[in-house]
Protein backbone atom coordinates (compact mmCIF):
# COMPACT_ATOMS: atom_id res chain seq x y z
CA UNK A 1 0.00 0.00 0.00
CA UNK A 2 2.82 2.41 0.66
CA UNK A 3 4.10 1.72 -2.89
CA UNK A 4 0.96 3.16 -4.53
CA UNK A 5 1.10 6.20 -2.26
CA UNK A 6 4.71 6.99 -3.25
CA UNK A 7 3.88 7.19 -6.96
CA UNK A 8 1.55 10.19 -6.93
CA UNK A 9 2.25 12.94 -9.48
CA UNK A 10 4.79 13.21 -12.26
CA UNK A 11 8.45 12.34 -11.97
CA UNK A 12 11.17 14.87 -12.75
CA UNK A 13 11.71 13.35 -16.22
CA UNK A 14 7.98 13.57 -16.95
CA UNK A 15 7.93 17.24 -15.94
CA UNK A 16 10.87 17.96 -18.25
CA UNK A 17 9.07 16.24 -21.13
CA UNK A 18 5.89 18.22 -20.48
CA UNK A 19 7.84 21.48 -20.33
CA UNK A 20 9.68 20.59 -23.56
CA UNK A 21 6.34 20.00 -25.34
CA UNK A 22 4.89 23.25 -24.00
CA UNK A 23 8.03 25.13 -25.10
CA UNK A 24 7.86 23.57 -28.59
CA UNK A 25 4.22 24.55 -29.13
CA UNK A 26 4.77 28.02 -27.66
CA UNK A 27 7.73 28.58 -29.98
CA UNK A 28 5.66 27.45 -32.96
CA UNK A 29 2.81 29.77 -32.00
CA UNK A 30 5.11 32.76 -31.49
CA UNK A 31 6.61 32.21 -34.95
CA UNK A 32 3.29 31.88 -36.80
CA UNK A 33 0.91 34.25 -34.99
CA UNK A 34 2.44 37.44 -36.44
CA UNK A 35 1.73 36.15 -39.96
CA UNK A 36 -1.91 35.47 -39.08
CA UNK A 37 -2.24 38.94 -37.53
CA UNK A 38 -0.78 40.47 -40.72
CA UNK A 39 -3.26 38.49 -42.80
CA UNK A 40 -6.19 39.64 -40.66
CA UNK A 41 -4.99 43.25 -41.06
CA UNK A 42 -4.77 42.81 -44.84
CA UNK A 43 -8.29 41.36 -44.83
CA UNK A 44 -9.63 44.40 -42.96
CA UNK A 45 -7.78 46.84 -45.25
CA UNK A 46 -9.14 45.23 -48.41
CA UNK A 47 -12.68 44.78 -47.07
CA UNK A 48 -12.70 48.37 -45.83
CA UNK A 49 -12.68 49.70 -49.39
CA UNK A 50 -16.32 48.73 -49.85
CA UNK A 51 -17.59 49.90 -46.46
CA UNK A 52 -15.80 53.27 -46.23
CA UNK A 53 -17.75 55.71 -48.39
CA UNK A 54 -15.26 58.55 -47.78
CA UNK A 55 -12.63 56.79 -49.87
CA UNK A 56 -12.58 57.75 -53.51
CA UNK A 57 -11.03 54.63 -55.00
CA UNK A 58 -11.89 54.34 -58.69
CA UNK A 59 -8.81 52.74 -60.27
CA UNK A 60 -6.56 49.77 -59.64
CA UNK A 61 -3.70 52.17 -58.89
CA UNK A 62 -5.82 53.88 -56.20
CA UNK A 63 -6.65 50.48 -54.73
CA UNK A 64 -2.98 49.47 -54.48
CA UNK A 65 -2.14 52.85 -52.97
CA UNK A 66 -4.84 52.46 -50.33
CA UNK A 67 -3.61 48.96 -49.41
CA UNK A 68 0.02 50.16 -49.24
CA UNK A 69 -0.96 52.94 -46.84
CA UNK A 70 -2.81 50.43 -44.68
CA UNK A 71 0.22 48.16 -44.70
CA UNK A 72 2.44 51.05 -43.54
CA UNK A 73 0.03 51.90 -40.73
CA UNK A 74 -0.12 48.27 -39.57
CA UNK A 75 3.62 47.66 -39.91
CA UNK A 76 3.41 45.01 -42.62
CA UNK A 77 6.78 45.31 -44.32
CA UNK A 78 7.74 41.80 -45.41
CA UNK A 79 5.07 41.33 -48.08
CA UNK A 80 5.51 42.12 -51.78
CA UNK A 81 2.11 43.53 -52.66
CA UNK A 82 2.45 43.16 -56.45
CA UNK A 83 3.11 39.42 -56.11
CA UNK A 84 0.61 38.77 -53.31
CA UNK A 85 -2.43 40.63 -54.66
CA UNK A 86 -4.05 40.91 -58.08
CA UNK A 87 -6.76 43.51 -58.66
CA UNK A 88 -9.07 43.69 -61.69
CA UNK A 89 -12.07 45.94 -62.32
CA UNK A 90 -15.03 43.94 -63.61
CA UNK A 91 -18.67 45.11 -63.91
CA UNK A 92 -18.18 48.18 -61.71
CA UNK A 93 -16.58 46.16 -58.90
CA UNK A 94 -13.07 45.28 -57.81
CA UNK A 95 -12.14 41.63 -58.10
CA UNK A 96 -9.23 41.09 -55.71
CA UNK A 97 -7.26 37.89 -55.25
CA UNK A 98 -4.94 37.81 -52.22
CA UNK A 99 -2.65 34.78 -52.43
CA UNK A 100 0.69 34.36 -50.66
CA UNK A 101 2.52 32.08 -48.28
CA UNK A 102 4.85 32.66 -45.38
CA UNK A 103 7.59 30.30 -44.20
CA UNK A 104 9.31 30.19 -40.86
CA UNK A 105 12.23 27.87 -40.13
CA UNK A 106 11.45 25.39 -37.38
CA UNK A 107 14.28 22.87 -37.04
CA UNK A 108 17.14 22.64 -39.53
CA UNK A 109 15.43 21.80 -42.85
CA UNK A 110 11.86 21.74 -41.50
CA UNK A 111 9.73 24.83 -42.06
CA UNK A 112 6.36 26.00 -40.84
CA UNK A 113 4.24 27.13 -43.80
CA UNK A 114 1.14 29.31 -43.74
CA UNK A 115 -0.73 29.66 -47.03
CA UNK A 116 -3.20 32.55 -47.36
CA UNK A 117 -5.63 32.57 -50.29
CA UNK A 118 -8.81 34.63 -50.49
CA UNK A 119 -10.89 36.28 -53.20
CA UNK A 120 -12.92 39.44 -52.76
CA UNK A 121 -15.63 41.08 -54.83
CA UNK A 122 -15.99 44.70 -53.74
CA UNK A 123 -18.41 47.23 -55.17
CA UNK A 124 -16.81 50.51 -56.12
CA UNK A 125 -17.76 53.35 -53.77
Amino acid sequence: MSFARSQKGLSMLSWIMVLALVAFFASTAFKMLPHYFDYMSMDKIISGVESDKALDIRTVRDFYSHVRKGMDVNGIRDLDLEEAMQVVIENNEFKVHLDYEKREPLIRNLDLVANFDKEYRLRMP
